[in-house]
């Protein structure tokens, strides 16, 4: 391109403005929601008449606005981003025009363009108001490159060679296959794709790094690209330790803040996977800033890597001391952003940024070289995995990249299950993007959600270290006699991911009215949970049909689940009030395993002969007819255990029974006496309670265990506790243990039937078989 014309570089420039006062006026603007004018008073029927609406009656204006379009919106929230991160040479409005060729014609308007002494950032904005697939990408990057060579020189022309220039295509709400050949020819001309990911990473780093965030950001942009060609030169200590060379040297903050990086654990970061850090706490940075600035330091080294994919680290040794294997020299350091990745004192570092002793101050530095993102993940965790700050969500997707490659199974499971959910929260073109909290990115969806429901689904076999559980693979997708580990991981992931985002698809598509619902019962953690269970459930089902089997593809299987899953939706969407309330008050413990034998349960009405073994046994449980034959039995056994104990004790010592006793009596007293007062208190007023009545099953099994064999003094025919209370629950009766095994179990269901109420719990048949012979095991001997 020939050199521009001092009127066309005017004309660039007089699009731009470096002026704070208007500056500040235009991000007021822009950060607003709406739009807004003054007008005459004559003039605002009219524009009240065209969706505008009063905001303010001046005194010979008035004030109106109308709602910025989303499109409006997101460009002005990009426009405000850049100037959040220091930038203060902006375009003022959207009729900014470069020049990138020789005709007239050969100018294209940017949405966004920022400038300081270094960059020059070029921003273009396409959204759409919902999500949606993006319209063909192929005419705006097939001649890209070209437009970005006559962009460069028109820069050069009007503001000066050496600035650095990055073009940036940011979209809200566009799904774009990131593998996409249209990205492809983005990512080639050196551009950016600033994805939904991006910017809300952005706005995380100016919420919590404030003007810190401009380092993060320009490391991100130009991540290894030089600065400038002058070298670093500090005198360091050259170490070994873990068999890995590091450097010990100290360096001002403000060249650290520029060469740093953090590998946050954030999708716009999904590049450098795996990622690790959170991000900084803003009151914590404020704390560090205020106590550096009142003269305060940190003795403790900040740890870093030196990331040598361009450039290398130089370290020229003098001579090595004989009384140590380390040795002093000189260590050159290219002048680059993002090529030191910070691994621990994060907070240190940006807590320097905009102090009074950013260049005049040296911190302590380790450096190693060429640390892999797993080996820097492992120092961090050994660092930080006795502090709180590492927050669940990121030591569940951290999983996967700890896991993957574990020689256990039950690990590599682990990992497996991290890794579909992450795929499904980060993939652009699938439902759940975005909506899964992923490491340190907020989302309405938990990520533990999604791990514990996918491993009680029965997509995934369990297992306990090497050891497959038999039952827990009739349905899996995972093919466990593969011992290609990380193919059969990848393959599963990929059929797990394609599957799971049909099945999301499926509500997100066909109803709407489910999927977006403030309380869903899809889009909730509880739902996730109990929907990720039952398409589970049945692919198990089908699988053991003949129908399925590990080799089906994600299509597949959604195509032979999906009248299930529409049986589902179609109840869900018209669920009363009542019943709806009804399950959304489940909550606290076992609330997703309730959620999830509901979804089954009305799944079952329409297709009856789908039924797994945990629904028909929940349905038994809900049968008050069972649950009160079972309540008789427990009742009268309870009955036949206090006579026979008591008058058993009282037989082998006599008038020293109770003393043989005292610990036990001594508790149940103490019950009696609460129970006294509680009654007293519910204004039943003065009752007796005798402390024989406050004996608890433990109390009897406690005796039972202890007197086994105790017969009275000369009495050899006695029917012992041994004799009377040694039942066979099907592991023999080879010991005492086995013998009063049934005691624990008895107990255990107690609270089934010992209470009214207990509806949810409830008892199975299989308890009240058990129960049953109990009974008819003791009932004789109680006549």
């Amino acid at each position: 391109m020939t050199l521009l014309k001092q009127i066309e570089i005017d004309q660039i420039k007089d699009k731009l403005s470096d002026d704070i006062s208007q500056l500040g006026k235009i991000y007021k603007a822009k950060k607003s929601a709406f739009i807004s004018i003054s007008v005459d008073h004559n003039l605002v029927d009219g524009y009240l008449n065209d969706g505008w609406e009063v905001e303010k009656i001046l005194k010979t204006k008035t004030r109106v606005r109308k709602p910025k379009t989303h499109h409006k919106k997101f460009e002005d929230g990009v426009w405000c981003q850049f100037y959040d991160l220091g930038y203060r040479y902006l375009n003022y409005d959207d009729t900014f025009k470069l020049p990138y060729g020789k005709e007239p014609e050969d100018k294209k308007q940017i949405d966004v363009v920022a400038i300081d002494k270094e960059t020059v950032i070029l921003i273009e904005c396409k959204s759409s108001e919902k999500p949606k697939p993006s319209n063909s990408l192929k005419t705006e990057f097939e001649g890209l490159e070209k437009r970005l060579d006559g962009f460069r020189k028109a820069i050069d022309q009007a503001f000066g060679k050496g600035l650095k220039v990055k073009y940036i295509y940011a979209t809200r709400n566009l799904r774009i296959d990131p593998e996409s050949i249209e990205i492809e020819r983005l990512l080639k001309t050196k551009s950016f794709y600033y994805n939904d990911n991006t910017y809300e990473y952005i706005n995380s780093l100016i919420k919590n790094y404030k003007g810190a965030a401009r380092y993060q950001f320009l490391g991100l942009m130009f991540k290894d690209q030089l600065i400038n060609t002058n070298k670093i030169e500090i005198p360091a200590v050259e170490g070994s330790m873990g068999n890995k060379n590091y450097y010990m040297f100290s360096l001002e903050p403000h060249i650290l803040l520029k060469l740093g990086f953090v590998l946050h654990r954030t999708r716009a970061n999904e590049a450098e996977m795996p990622t690790y850090q959170r991000l900084l706490v803003p009151n914590r940075l404020k704390g560090i800033r205020k106590f550096i600035n009142e003269g305060g330091y940190f003795p403790n080294s900040i740890i870093i890597n030196f990331a040598q994919r361009k450039h290398k680290v130089i370290f020229e040794a003098s001579s090595r001391s004989g009384d140590s294997n380390s040795r002093f020299g000189m260590l050159k350091i290219p002048n680059a952003y993002a090529i030191a990745y910070i691994i621990d004192g994060q907070h240190r570092v940006y807590g320097y940024s905009d102090t009074n002793f950013t260049e005049s101050n040296t911190i302590p530095v380790v450096a190693f070289t060429d640390l892999d993102s797993i080996e820097q993940l492992k120092i961090f965790f050994d660092i930080n995995e006795n502090q709180k700050a590492v927050s669940p969500s990121l030591r569940g997707t951290l999983q996967r990249d700890l896991l993957w490659d574990s020689d256990k199974a039950d690990q590599r499971l682990s990992a497996l299950r991290s890794s579909i959910t992450i795929e499904l929260a980060e993939s652009p073109n699938g439902p759940l993007f975005n909506k899964i909290e992923v490491g340190e990115d907020s989302a309405i969806l938990k990520l533990s959600a999604f791990l514990s429901g996918l491993q009680n689904s029965g997509l995934l076999p369990k297992a306990r270290g090497n050891n497959y559980i038999p039952e827990s693979t009739a349905g899996s997708i995972y093919n466990i006699h593969n011992q290609n580990h990380k193919k059969e991981m990848m393959r599963t992931e990929k059929i797990a991911v394609q599957f799971l985002n049909l099945c999301y698809g499926l509500v997100e598509e066909q109803y709407p009215e489910v999927f977006e619902r403030e309380r869903s019962l899809i889009m909730s953690n509880r739902g996730s949970y109990a929907y990720i269970s039952l398409v589970g459930s049945l692919n198990t089902w089908e699988t053991i049909k003949g129908n399925l089997d590990y080799k089906s593809s994600g299509k597949e299987r959604f195509e032979t689940i999906s009248k299930y899953l529409i049986a589902l939706l179609d109840q869900l969407k018209s669920l009363t009030t009542e019943e709806e309330e009804s399950l959304l008050s489940k909550y606290g413990s076992g609330a997703e395993k309730k959620w999830s034998l509901n979804f089954q349960l009305l799944v079952n009405k329409v297709f009856p002969e789908y039924e797994t073994n945990e629904l028909v046994i929940w349905k038994e449980r809900q049968d008050k007819d069972l649950l009160a034959k079972g309540r008789h039995f427990g009742v009268e056994i309870e009955k036949f255990m206090k006579h026979q104990v008591l008058r058993k004790i009282q037989e082998i010592f006599g008038d020293d029974w109770e003393l043989e006793i005292n610990s036990i009596k001594r508790k149940c007293l103490e019950r009696a006496e609460e129970e006294k007062e509680k009654n007293y208190k519910e204004g039943l007023g003065r009752t007796e309670i005798e402390w024989t009545e406050m004996f608890t099953i433990n109390d009897y099994k406690s005796i039972i265990d202890k007197y086994w064999t105790r017969k009275p003094e000369g009495n050899g025919d006695y029917e012992t506790f041994q004799d009377q209370f040694s039942i066979d629950v099907g592991e023999g009766l080879g010991s005492k243990a086995k013998s009063v095994k049934w005691i624990s179990r008895f107990n255990s269901l107690r609270n089934s039937w010992a209470h009214e109420g207990t509806k949810e719990k409830g008892l199975s048949k299989e308890e009240v078989r058990f129960l049953e012979d109990i009974y008819n095991r003791f009932y004789p001997s109680f006549n």
